[in-house]
């Protein structure tokens, strides 16, 4: 199972965040360059976090974006469900029309499940633990911010 580009985003923008000093502000150009993803895109990745309740956002010259209390304990499963917007994973109508094979399909429920098995497997994943000291350090560096004790 893929997820999509915007998925993506949203989690390297929280996983950031995540390994930020508690409370720091990042802008989100610093996100950006944080993540190496356009600004365009990590700025509505952060309307969407925000939105959600998983990211602050303080407005103004010397404002920025930090991780909530919520988005410190919010699971990798629970994220992807929020951002999956696709019904179903296959699609079974095209310009010429209906699959004419969609009456009772056990292809669509069986790729529910296997989604739903997929985010289950994620449900125990928390998004705060995901990043670490080697891994985030040379990006604080690059951004030339404080690095977490």
């Amino acid at each position: 199972m893929r997820i999509n580009a915007f998925s993506d985003v949203c989690l390297r923008a929280l996983m950031l965040l995540s390994a930020s000093p508690e409370g720091e502000l990042l802008t989100t150009q610093a996100i950006a360059d944080g993540v190496g993803t356009p600004y365009n895109h990590v700025s509505k990745a952060v309307l969407k976090l925000r939105s959600l309740g998983l990211v602050d956002a303080v407005r103004g010259r010397s404002g920025g974006v930090r991780l909530s209390a919520k988005g410190r304990t919010t699971t990798v499963g629970w994220l992807l469900r929020e951002l999956d917007e696709r019904e179903d994973l296959v699609d079974c109508e095209s310009a010429a029309g209906n699959c004419p094979m969609s009456n009772n399909c056990g292809l669509r429920g069986a790729l529910r499940r296997a989604r739903e098995a997929f985010y289950r497997e994620l449900d125990d994943l928390v998004v705060s633990s995901l990043p670490h000291q080697g891994q985030m350090e040379p990006v604080f560096v690059m951004l030339n911010t404080r690095r977490p004790a």
